[in-house]
């Protein structure tokens, strides 16, 4: 488990939503407090993307994972086959504690450097970092028994998950991909 971060993606009936906390952790300090962990990647931003693990591998393997979408011709499942392929097979990336979620209007994969590239059996709704299960389940409750859009959905359970878990915070970024704006 990270004890870095909160991420969760949405994948809703008009929009496919990431979000996550701003907490950067080191130890039991709190080293910053507004940081931004997810990306609009791709061609025309049409895919969204959030990292928990640290900065320096969110660079490099954000970049790595732009370079297989493009190969890829903006193909989700394509370039996460071949991103996962590409970061089992490197001896230092595999051996980082990271996971990466990627989503557009059709896909949501949850990516590790041991070559996991998982669909969630719903099919719209991952998360993942330390808070990660925290905002899963309240995501999972609201979508359930709401009556939020999907950037609400996605920044009220990630509120939820910033009251339990001490690794993250409420300053809460989204990225959203609309089907009519």
């Amino acid at each position: 488990m990270f004890k870095a971060t909160t991420i969760l993606a949405y994948k809703g009936k008009n929009g496919s939503i990431i979000g996550g906390d701003g907490q950067v952790t080191f130890g039991n300090t709190v080293l910053k407090g507004t940081a931004t962990k997810i990306r609009k990647i791709g061609k025309d931003g049409k895919v969204l993307a959030g990292f928990a693990g640290s900065t320096t591998d969110a660079f490099n393997l954000f970049d790595m994972f732009e370079k297989c979408l493009e190969s890829a011709k903006n193909d989700l499942l394509k370039a996460a086959v071949d991103f996962s392929k590409e970061w089992r097979k490197d001896k230092y990336l595999r051996k980082l504690e990271a996971m990466m979620l990627v989503l557009d209007r059709e896909h949501i994969f949850l990516l590790s450097g041991v070559g996991d590239v998982v669909e969630p059996d719903d099919g719209k709704i991952a998360a993942i970092g330390s808070g990660g299960n925290y905002a899963l389940s309240a995501a999972r409750a609201l979508d359930k028994f709401g009556n939020l859009n999907e950037e609400e959905l996605v920044k009220e359970s990630l509120k939820i998950a910033s009251e339990i878990c001490i690794y993250t915070n409420n300053h809460i970024k989204t990225y959203a991909i609309w089907d009519n704006k």
